[in-house]
């Protein structure tokens, strides 16, 4: 069996933790699989973990009266998924299903959260992680918006 701490400094999201942060996080971790079709987490639920994926796809979708599931965004090998629960009410606004068999770790969020609030230079450490995938997942979105509507960047408000 491989050493957990070994395999999650080697996701590129956790590359650069500070080694004593790293085993903090490592304490809240578990390794885990999921089959195709499966369900990771699904809308309304508690936003208890977060995800690093190692193998495999995800697609996030959302619920659409009269239509069904709408994917929206896939994640891949080597992402980071959910950030559901680093704000209170700590529940998922879509649904995550597995694409493709997924390998994966989990982070339990409520061991997480309390060693930020005891430790808060790893708190800080955390946050510089996820706040450029959570920018990077927004402007992406941004951007699937502009060519759903067929807006043009920069017309400026109602260019709709």
């Amino acid at each position: 069996m491989e050493d957990l701490g070994r395999l999650i400094k080697t996701h590129p999201f956790f590359a650069d933790l500070a080694p004593d942060h790293l085993q903090l996080v490592v304490g809240c971790a578990t390794n885990r699989r999921l089959g195709a079709g499966q369900m990771l987490f699904q809308e309304g639920a508690s936003a208890d973990h977060f995800f690093l994926l190692r193998e495999g796809r995800v697609a996030l979708e959302l619920n659409v009266p009269q239509r069904g599931p709408f994917v929206f965004e896939t994640i891949d090998d080597d992402e980071v998924l959910g950030w559901s629960w680093l704000m209170p009410p700590y529940r998922w606004h879509f649904d995550a299903r597995a694409i493709t068999p997924l390998r994966y770790f989990a982070f339990d969020a409520k061991c997480l959260r309390g060693k930020m609030e005891a430790d808060h230079e790893l708190g800080y450490a955390l946050m510089q992680h996820f706040l450029p995938v959570i920018v990077d997942r927004l402007q992406a979105t941004r951007v699937r918006m502009l060519d759903l509507f067929g807006a043009t960047p920069g017309a400026g408000p109602g260019h709709v």
